[in-house]
């Protein structure tokens, strides 16, 4: 089971010449210059902008904004809002995501597009869906409006689909031969999940939880109408960002997000470095026999079971005794 990768640089530059894209070591060409130059228009810009606009009243003001009462109370309650429902999201959308590749049921088609609703729905209707259902004349008994938790709700329904998109492709191309053969060595499911199912998902996973927490800190209308808007309690920073630009204050607006923009980038960035791909490489040699083959793969699941390969009690089983899928 040692996986073989064969690299074919005359392929791979056939390939690149029909494209009429650069090789390895080629100069860049026209698609990169259209690439930096769309990126510079669309982000680089307005982001250079809204950061001189933010110290338009100098590193003072600057501070002065971004540390007031109102808007460390809005950053506080947007942030630990965002890291809850990102890391419910992180659980919830794997098991979706779980579902949908691995299971078949009735209405799975509908279901899965149903996952890209929250994609699809102005935030404001949310909002107002979630306040005709939740709100003071909730049909269901149930009132969330004005409470953190009505907030709460309302950040994870706009961010379910970032973590199901992302690992259920990577469950749907998962080779289950590992896992099955992890369970005929009497590999439990939480063991077989923690050693073969998990390292694949994980970059995943954490990727989806990661684009669910930089949507959640930056939402604004899924909130508008459900969280009340009630300053120290219920208020998002976007909407604290919005009321001082009404009271004539946009360089304290800008000075907020221009925080909310560097935490989110921050937490952004960490997530990218640590879901980095990590695997390694094996290339079997052209003298290695498929038997040595055979016996690497069966040291490495072996460790699996945390059994020795060598030990009297190491046969396989039946893929009954222990399989995940």
């Amino acid at each position: 089971m040692t996986a073989t990768l064969t690299r074919r640089p005359d392929a791979a530059a056939n390939v690149a010449a029909a494209s009429g894209r650069p090789g390895a070591g080629g100069r860049p060409g026209l698609a990169v210059g259209v690439v930096v130059l769309w990126l510079g228009v669309v982000v680089a810009l307005p982001l250079a902008a809204l950061t001189v606009a933010s110290f338009g009243e100098g590193v003072g003001g600057f501070v002065r904004a971004a540390t007031s009462p109102g808007a460390v109370a809005a950053l506080r309650t947007t942030l630990l809002l965002s890291a809850a429902v990102a890391i419910l999201n992180a659980v919830v959308g794997t098991v979706i995501a779980w579902v949908l590749a691995r299971d078949e049921f009735p209405g799975k088609r509908i279901v899965d597009a149903l996952i890209d609703l929250p994609f699809a729905l102005p935030t404001i209707v949310t909002s107002i869906v979630l306040l005709s259902l939740y709100g003071p004349n909730s049909p269901i008994g149930v009132r969330l409006n004005a409470t953190p938790l009505g907030v709460a709700v309302a950040l994870a329904f706009v961010t379910l689909p970032f973590v199901v998109r992302s690992v259920q492709p990577v469950l749907a191309e998962l080779d289950r031969e590992a896992e099955e053969a992890a369970a005929s060595l009497g590999a439990s499911n939480l063991v077989t999940f923690k050693t073969v199912i998990w390292p694949a998902i994980r970059p995943a996973v954490l990727g989806g939880a990661a684009l669910a927490f930089a949507r959640s800190v930056g939402e604004f209308g899924s909130v508008a109408l459900i969280g009340g808007n009630l300053p120290g309690r219920t208020q998002v920073a976007s909407q604290y960002i919005a009321q001082r630009i009404e009271i004539g204050d946009p360089a304290g607006a800008a000075a907020v997000s221009v925080t909310l923009l560097a935490i989110a980038a921050l937490v952004l960035v960490a997530i990218r470095y640590v879901t980095r791909d990590r695997r390694v490489t094996t290339v079997a040699s052209p003298d290695r026999s498929d038997s040595d083959a055979l016996t690497g793969s069966r040291v490495r699941l072996a460790d699996v079971n945390g059994v020795s390969p060598s030990a009297p009690g190491l046969k396989s089983g039946s893929r009954d005794s222990g399989g995940v899928g």
